[in-house]
C-alpha cells in the first residue's frame, strides 16, 4: 500500500472525474490520500471530498499565497474546523518568498497562527516552503521552544539546512515528483541522507507530475513513480519503501485510520 500524503482533490482540475481519479489511485495501490486545505472559504469543498470517499482525509489551512486575503490573527478558525473526524492536519501553511502573492509579514502572521493551531489540537502542521528557508528555520525553532508540535515539510525541494532543521525538530519530510526531474540532483542527494523512518511521498496533484508524466496533470495514482524513485535512492525494494512511508504517515497523522 502507498499513501499520497498531499493532493488537492477539491480543485477544479478533478471536478469532472474525481471518482475515476480515486478509483485509479486504488487500482495503483494508493489506498489512502490526504486532500489539503488552502483557503478557509473553500474548506467545505475539501471536507466534502474527504467525506465522500473511504481512505481520503483532509486538512484545514490557508496557503501563504492567500495570507493577504484570509488573515488569521489567532488559531480559533482553524481549531474549530478540526472537530470534524475527517480533518487530520493543519495546513498547508508556511512561507513562499518566490511568488510573494502575499506580503511577508502577512505570511509570517498566518504561519504562526497555524503553528498555534497545531499545538492546540496536537495535529501535524503541513509546511509549504519556497525560497524562505532562513525564516522558516528560525520560526519553527523559536516556536518549538514555546511548546511542542509535530509536522512535515511538504513537497520538499529546499536546502539541506531546512531538511536538517526539520529533522532535528522531529519533523517528517515529504517527497514529490520533483525528485524524478533531470535537474534535481541536489534534491536527490539530500533524499539519500534522510532517514527512512522520516520520509513520506506525495503528488501535490494536480501539479508536479513525476516522470514519465511530467507536463501532464498529476493525480494520486502517479505517486507510485515517485515512490519507486525514492526507493532506488535509498537502496531498498519498492515494497519496503511503501511499508515505511505508510507506517510513517500513520505515526504522524494519528487521527487518520488505516484501511481495513
Amino acid at each position: 500500500m502507498l499513501i499520497d500524503s498531499h493532493c488537492h482533490l477539491d480543485f477544479p482540475d478533478f471536478a469532472p472525474e474525481v471518482d475515476a481519479v480515486v478509483d485509479r489511485a486504488r487500482t495503483a495501490g494508493v489506498r489512502t490520500m490526504l486532500t489539503i486545505g488552502t483557503r478557509l472559504r473553500a474548506f467545505e469543498g475539501v471536507r466534502a471530498v474527504a467525506e465522500r470517499f473511504d481512505g481520503v482525509w483532509c486538512s484545514v489551512g490557508v496557503h501563504p499565497h492567500e495570507a493577504r486575503e484570509e488573515p488569521l490573527h489567532e488559531a480559533g478558525a482553524l481549531v474549530e474546523r478540526t472537530q470534524h473526524p475527517k480533518v487530520v492536519g493543519i495546513g498547508e501553511a508556511g512561507l513562499d518568498y518566490y511568488y510573494e502573492h502575499s506580503p511577508r509579514d502577512d505570511q509570517i502572521r498566518n504561519f504562526r497562527a497555524h503553528i498555534e493551531a497545531a499545538r492546540a489540537t496536537e495535529l501535524p502542521l503541513i509546511v509549504h516552503a519556497r525560497d524562505a528557508d532562513d525564516d522558516l528555520c528560525q520560526i519553527l525553532s523559536e516556536e518549538m521552544t514555546r511548546g511542542k508540535f509535530t509536522g512535515l515539510i511538504h513537497c520538499f525541494s529546499s536546502t539541506r539546512k531546512l531538511a536538517e532543521t526539520a529533522l532535528s525538530l522531529g519533523f517528517f519530510i515529504s517527497i514529490s515528483g520533483i525528485v524524478t526531474f533531470k535537474k534535481s540532483d541536489d534534491l536527490r542527494a539530500i533524499v539519500t541522507d534522510i532517514p527512512l523512518d522520516r520520509l513520506l511521498v506525495e503528488t501535490d496533484a494536480p501539479y508536479l507530475a513525476p516522470m514519465p508524466y511530467r507536463g501532464k496533470r498529476n493525480e494520486p495514482a502517479f505517486v507510485v513513480h515517485t515512490a519507486n524513485a525514492v526507493a532506488a535512492l535509498k537502496g531498498v525494494e519498492p515494497s519496503r519503501l511503501a511499508d515505511a512511508t505508510t507506517d510513517n504517515f500513520f505515526r504522524l497523522f494519528t487521527k487518520a485510520k488505516r484501511p481495513a
